[in-house]
């Protein structure tokens, strides 16, 4: 066995360690992503989804190309591991990935977008004397327009560390 001293990458997640904590980012695979989508030097959004938009699997609009959709939605549940409040956009997204609508392309590229804005962001944490465990939860209340059905969502954290 051989000491390769401190993890500095690790499947796509970048590591840094300090004396008081760890900080996990994905910023190489997001800037590959957006260089692969050709999407590096696109305009920023503040939020990632539109809130005033009801999404529908028959919505009227063009088709979009399935295996262009897939090939967004796919590096983007990859990079919740890092970025877990972008997982409610990814999930809505997931439910149109086998008839996609260009209505739904352009929203994953809206991710993308918000994605560019906050390229550095990622997880820290550190180190705490007050391992205090907390919960949080939330649901669309049958925000599905197709089937009513509603979607839920948690976070539980001890100290400043997320871990589910």
């Amino acid at each position: 066995m051989t000491d390769l001293g401190l993890m500095h990458y690790f499947l796509g997640i970048e590591i840094t360690q300090k004396e008081d904590g760890i900080f996990i980012s994905q910023k190489k695979y997001k800037e590959t992503l957006l260089k692969k989508i050709k999407m590096e030097g696109c305009k920023i959004v503040s939020t990632p989804l539109d809130n005033n938009k009801a999404f529908k699997k028959e919505d009227d609009s063009p088709k979009a190309v399935e295996s262009k959709f897939l090939s967004l939605i796919g590096p983007l549940l990859y990079l919740t591991s890092t970025r877990p409040y972008i997982m409610y956009e990814v999930s809505l997204l997931s439910r149109f990935m086998h008839d996609p609508s260009q209505v739904h392309y352009r929203v994953a590229k809206r991710v993308l977008r918000y994605l560019q804005r906050t390229k550095i962001y990622g997880i820290w944490c550190g180190a705490t004397h007050d391992s205090q465990l907390i919960g949080y939860t939330n649901s669309d209340w049958a925000g599905s327009l197709d089937d009513m059905k509603s979607m839920a969502g948690y976070a539980f954290t001890i100290g400043l560390g997320i871990f589910s």
